[in-house]
């Protein structure tokens, strides 16, 4: 009999999200009247912007033509893509990357949970904590965690605590580690990082030769200014971050999945003899092998959110989903909650009442409130007490799930 990935068998006992969906399914079953307002998993829920809607169906027509269609495409994106994302998301920010350093692909989560395969199994891995389980559970799978302890954290990773003492930021490792995970503005706490403590992280992994792994998937929600969208707006960061960013969220390209990946030239690891080996050539290989691209027909919908329109309706969409972060911080404050987040990104992290664990929280709002978020500790040890909910429902069920909480809070 085949012998199963042992490291598989480490991982805790269920996917944070697969269980909030059994636990939503069961009290549905016994509860079938009852209308459930989903405001836990960041999916969002108005339609794809007009601009690309229209993109698609001018590139499925090319695809009904033999003139024009399209069998294969590069692996790492079509060049009307990669150009457009190095002239917009960099150039704009008076940053240089070059398309061959654009890798685009289906998804942001993928591309966080692969890139891991391109570094050694006994590399150290730094996670915020709390964090995006995908980071962690992926090099679980790979063997490079360790052990479970007692208190939910595994005794290879380097846990980097974002608490309410240290406004959410993580501090710099105190021990060696190879790998960091940085997600900005975060998930699930809401918090970002301001130049000062971005070029803090990238001189501290120049000095110590680690690979950053900044996640950016939601850049398009700051506003606060003085904030970097990118780390490569700190200097030096080329030579020790990988990027990721996604149209899933700033654009409605959840069902649709586009994303990309930046992979410096510069950026570097070490092999068995010592030597600096650059990263992208192994990222290209690595995607080149098992990964046969985006279709052409989201690839040209994604080139539509560049355009003049495209862009004043992804705005639009950003503008709607922040309007629902507010209404949900501005309710649950007057509630007498603790609320954090919901200022630069889509996400609420609410402190759950005196008493309540997180699980706890979510078991009391989903059968009293018939609302559904997320539990903190399900984003690790440090998220233990709080709460996460997201503004990607629609209006009305904003609304109404901040009313419904409200009423249904112990006194």
């Amino acid at each position: 009999m085949a012998r199963v990935n042992e490291h598989y068998l480490k991982l805790k006992s269920s996917y944070l999200f697969s269980e909030i969906a059994r636990r939503v399914r069961d009290f549905q079953a016994a509860h079938p009247e009852a209308r459930i307002i989903r405001l836990g998993i960041g999916d969002v829920t108005r339609p794809l912007p007009p601009a690309v809607v229209r993109a698609l169906h001018e590139a499925v027509d090319e695809m009904a033509r033999a003139e024009s269609f399209r069998g294969y495409g590069p692996e790492t994106g079509y060049d009307f893509l990669t150009s457009l994302v190095a002239e917009h998301d960099y150039g704009a920010l008076g940053v240089s990357v070059a398309p061959d350093e654009i890798f685009v692909s289906d998804g942001a989560k993928q591309d966080s949970g692969n890139i891991q395969e391109i570094f050694a199994p006994d590399c150290v891995v730094a996670l915020t904590d709390p964090v995006y389980p995908v980071y962690l559970d992926s090099n679980v799978m790979a063997g490079r965690a360790g052990v479970l302890d007692d208190t939910g954290r595994y005794d290879r990773v380097a846990y980097l605590p974002c608490v309410a003492e240290n406004g959410f930021r993580p501090p710099l490792p105190d021990r060696r580690v190879d790998l960091v995970y940085l997600c900005f503005p975060n998930n699930p706490t809401g918090a970002v990082l301001e130049r000062d403590a971005l070029r803090a992280w990238v001189e501290w992994a120049r000095q110590h030769e680690a690979v950053l792994l900044f996640d950016a998937a939601y850049e398009a929600y700051i506003r606060e200014p003085g904030v970097p969208h990118s780390i490569y707006e700190i200097e030096g960061a080329r030579e020790v971050a990988v990027e990721f960013r996604s149209f899933s969220k700033s654009a409605g390209f959840t069902g649709t999945r586009c994303a990309f990946t930046v992979v410096p030239k510069e950026v570097a690891g070490r092999g068995p003899d010592g030597a600096r080996v650059a990263l992208n050539p192994l990222w290209f290989r690595r995607q080149s092998t098992k990964f046969n691209g985006v279709p052409y027909i989201v690839q040209k919908g994604a080139a539509a959110v560049y355009a003049d329109e495209g862009r004043r309706q992804v705005r639009e969409l950003i503008d709607f989903y922040m309007d629902n972060a507010r209404i949900i911080r501005d309710g649950l404050e007057a509630a007498g909650l603790t609320v954090h987040g919901g200022r630069n990104a889509p996400y609420i992290w609410v402190k759950t009442p005196p008493g309540l664990s997180s699980w706890d929280f979510f078991d009391l709002l989903l059968t009293e409130a018939h609302v559904v978020g997320t539990p903190g500790s399900g984003f690790g040890p440090s998220g233990e007490g709080y709460f996460r909910l997201t503004g990607f429902g629609r209006r009305e069920d904003t609304e109404e799930a901040v009313a419904r909480i409200k009423t249904r809070l112990p006194r």
